[in-house]
């Protein structure tokens, strides 16, 4: 079975300059390779005629399905619509539907008054087949040239999720027969990218054609992906589950998880498994870790909270960590980073803790201890580790990098003391 590629084309000057972040793309891309559809490119333009008719050909020079998004709002440089009429040969007609929905939605749920502008957003080459945009007012449509499928969608995530799901996903099914395409994913620490090609290169050089691996560093861990793709599913999934299989065998030394999932997520599925709860003290990551935490689904069955204590004083008041360790040791040293886990564990009554302590930059570092220079400390009531890293990166890079490793270090306590 041929492989069926897409491209991604958005449109948008704020996308180029940086104004916008493109999360689209992301979104989009996992949904196509769900349903069995690689991605091949991703192109981004402005706001511009002849770059967005570019952007086309080149899509289509790759891939059989174009995903386009933007451009299609109601202002002056919104000029994606006018483009694409030009470009598949059609002329501009006025969508009944689409224009009663509008006149609907201004009248009864956002009650302002219709403009012209809001008018001509039911306008549609009539070349094109429309998808009905439930969340927004700007349609979707869906244009066939030379056996190539492209499909305009709003720039807006929360219209463009709603008819990627309801109405592209099922068409290109009908459309198109679909390989399968299947993941299988794990994490690893303590081993850098290329030790890791090196570790593996024997089983990397032996994969079948049909799967392909990828290496996606992150945080100070490292993320092995093997993708594979196949006509059966049943038989794929079974040659994907042997190759995973082997794969763990050689990085079981360094391996966090064989699940996809964040580091975060791991932890919170091994407490949830053993009933226990967490909490933790936080000074140099300032509730980053507290954060992360909470992000995922059910984190109050197994989170008590966090004391952000980036002041000495509450240190020393909420947490109960020694003033003499204080002046002795300063607040980035072993001995006050055990004492601020130590005092979270008591105050909130939690069977295990992390803390942080840290020079996260630019400024603030000395000889002694230098920008990066973190204390992590993890345990429970019995017993409470701490470690020394150095981290090189600006202020927010060694924040996630600070979390994701004091998650991990507890990870590594947890498994190491039941």
């Amino acid at each position: 079975m041929e492989q069926l590629n897409a491209a991604i084309v958005t449109i948008g000057d704020e996308l180029l300059i940086g104004q916008v972040i493109d999360t689209n793309s992301a979104w989009i891309a996992q949904e196509l390779n769900k349903a069995g559809i690689w991605l091949k490119l991703r192109l981004s333009v402005g706001d511009n005629r002849q770059d967005i008719i570019k952007a086309l050909d080149a899509a289509a020079a790759e891939a059989q399905i174009i995903i386009i998004t933007g451009g299609l709002g109601p202002t002056a440089d919104d000029i994606t619509k006018p483009v694409l009429c030009e470009y598949f040969g059609g002329k501009m007609v006025m969508h009944e539907a689409t224009l009663q929905r509008i006149k609907y939605l201004f009248e009864h749920v956002l009650k302002r008054p219709l403009i012209e502008r809001n008018i001509k957003q039911a306008e549609v080459p009539d070349v094109c087949t429309v998808l009905p945009n439930e969340r927004g007012t700007a349609p979707g449509m869906w244009f066939e040239k030379e056996g190539k499928v492209f499909v305009s969608l709003p720039g807006v995530p929360h219209e463009m999720t709603g008819l990627m799901e309801k109405e592209v996903i099922p068409r290109l099914k009908k459309t198109f027969t679909m390989p399968f395409i299947s993941h299988r994913t794990l994490t690893t620490a303590g081993i850098g990218e290329s030790f890791m090609a090196e570790t593996i290169k024997e089983w990397e050089a032996a994969l079948p054609e049909n799967i392909k691996l990828a290496y996606l560093p992150n945080y100070g861990m490292l993320r092995l992906r093997i993708t594979g793709i196949g006509q059966d599913e049943l038989q794929l999934n079974q040659q994907l589950d042997n190759e995973f299989a082997k794969l763990k065998m050689q990085v079981q030394e360094w391996l966090v998880t064989d699940r996809d999932e964040t580091i975060q997520m791991t932890l919170s599925r091994i407490l949830r498994a053993q009933n226990k709860s967490l909490a933790t003290a936080e000074s140099c990551t300032g509730g980053y870790i507290a954060h992360l935490i909470t992000s995922i689904p059910g984190a109050s069955s197994n989170f008590k909270g966090t004391v952000v204590s980036y002041d000495n004083e509450i240190k020393t008041q909420v947490l109960k960590v020694s003033p003499e360790s204080l002046r002795s040791s300063g607040a980035v040293s072993e001995e006050v980073v055990k004492q601020m886990a130590e005092g979270a564990l008591l105050l909130m009554n939690s069977d295990y803790a992390i803390a942080t302590s840290g020079i996260m930059g630019p400024d603030g570092g000395t000889p002694e201890k230098p920008v990066g220079t973190v204390w992590i400390a993890a345990g429970n009531k019995e017993k409470v580790i701490a470690q020394k890293f150095h981290f090189r990166f600006d202020r927010l890079r060694n924040i996630e990098l600070t979390a994701a490793t004091a998650l991990n270090l507890l990870r590594k306590f947890i498994m190491e003391n039941g």
